[in-house]
């Protein structure tokens, strides 16, 4: 004969067990939610990162390669050389300042192209682009700020 004592102690036991395994099962139901929740958020973030290193890289003016060497896309002028060989915004800048009546200020060359002006945003890479082309002879600072074609 089995002693009550001892069965009684048995079914306790496995009454904690079972509260024990539902518990932990609970636990285990979340820890996978959350992993999955994790996993989630990991694919969107890759998304999102290479959506903006796509953005980035299309919006980055790619270097020049000759050779597998990078040169400069903004080449120093030299006699006889084309104005073809500058990248096609800045053949567009040049238009604009040799078309106009004489000396241009950035505004000036910006309302040619069509650029709002009054957003100091997209003026100053303008201006940037016509430092460029007089850092590299194609144009000619006058002291007061205003551009023109060299001669």
């Amino acid at each position: 004969m089995l002693d009550p004592e001892l069965l009684e102690r048995i079914t306790a036991r496995r009454a904690e067990l079972d509260e024990l395994e539902e518990r932990l099962a609970k636990q285990l139901a979340e820890v996978r939610a959350e992993r999955d929740e994790l996993a989630v958020a990991e694919r969107v973030l890759e998304q999102v990162s290479e959506q903006i290193a796509d953005e980035r890289a299309s919006a980055a003016p790619l270097p020049g390669q000759v050779g597998g060497r990078a040169v400069m896309l903004i080449p120093h002028r030299e006699p006889g050389m084309e104005e073809t060989t500058l990248p096609r915004d800045y053949q567009r800048i040049l238009a604009v300042v040799r078309e106009a009546a004489g000396p241009v200020k950035a505004r000036q060359v910006g309302d040619g192209l069509g650029i709002d002006v009054s957003v100091r945003a997209k003026l100053e890479p303008l201006r940037g682009k016509l430092v460029r082309l007089v850092d590299r002879g194609w144009l000619r600072k006058l002291p007061d700020g205003r551009f023109t074609i060299r001669l």
